[in-house]
């Protein structure tokens, strides 16, 4: 008796999704955003009204005065030298507590555990309040700014390395453990070759970002370009306020430029 082979339907593993799915997370997106404006008193029709007063500023910030060019140059290498120093500090001392965070580097709990605690609490800390907590412990200068902007880039660096770090492959670190390596010999050439490249890419990020936020801490006392913005706004002078943005967006490009092209070589 010949046996009936039943042709088998092919299982289609490429089901799309519902388009109740789409609907129900459009709603729940719109519901949460409703009412997060509602509850700090968000309103179109304020925004609507301020908008001819944003018109006036613009008229007024034009043109710049070019002459101030000269004048805040001094300040802006300032706000680069502050970025600098921080972003170096912070980078270096973000790479041996990124070591400690990484699980696969150092399995032990009570290691890990309290690093990235600390990372945390770091990360939590915005810029501005580190700058106005060191002004108030060194005074005005670029001093605060340059430490506000070294654990600014500890908590930025020390988090993106320590997750590479644990993306890595555990291959190179097996061989060095069966042939009997201590633990800095293991971490040097096991695990230091295989994410230079990627500390290297963080820290010029961070760099990036240092050289915009140098740029305000000077609003709360911190050195830098910052304390220029703080004067002439103060003083109402917007065609100078439209220089130092001018001179600030310049140096902002011309670093994310450089800093483009070495991160594209590294990867």
């Amino acid at each position: 008796m010949k046996k009936v082979q039943t042709a088998q339907r092919p299982i289609n593993y490429s089901i799309p999704p519902s388009k109740t799915k789409h609907v129900m997370s459009f709603i729940l997106i719109f519901i949460l955003v409703w009412l997060s404006g509602k509850q700090i008193d968000f309103s179109i029709t304020e925004l609507m009204e301020g908008l001819p007063n944003m018109w006036e500023l613009l008229i007024q910030l034009l043109p710049p005065d070019w002459s101030y060019f000269k004048e805040v140059t001094n300040p802006m290498l300032e706000t680069i030298r502050m970025a600098i120093v921080g972003t170096t500090i912070g980078g270096l001392l973000a790479f041996f507590l990124a070591m400690l965070a990484a699980k696969n580097v150092f399995s032990y709990p009570w290691i890990t555990g309290p690093t990235r605690f600390i990372l945390n609490l770091i990360r939590t800390l915005p810029e501005l309040l580190l700058a106005s907590i060191f002004v108030a412990v060194f005074g005005i200068g670029p001093i605060p700014g340059i430490f506000a902007l070294t654990f600014f880039s500890l908590g930025i660096i020390a988090k993106l390395f320590y997750e590479s770090i644990e993306a890595i492959d555990p291959g190179p670190m097996e061989a060095m453990t069966a042939v009997g390596a201590n633990k800095v010999k293991w971490i040097m050439f096991g695990v230091v070759p295989q994410v230079m490249s990627s500390f290297v890419s963080f820290f010029l990020y961070a760099f990036e970002i240092n050289i915009r936020a140098a740029a305000v801490l000077g609003l709360v006392g911190a050195g830098g370009i910052g304390l220029y913005y703080e004067k002439t706004l103060g003083f109402f002078q917007y065609d100078r306020v439209s220089t130092i943005i001018i001179y600030t967006l310049l140096v902002v490009l011309v670093i994310d430029y450089c800093s483009t092209k070495i991160r594209e070589k590294l990867t």
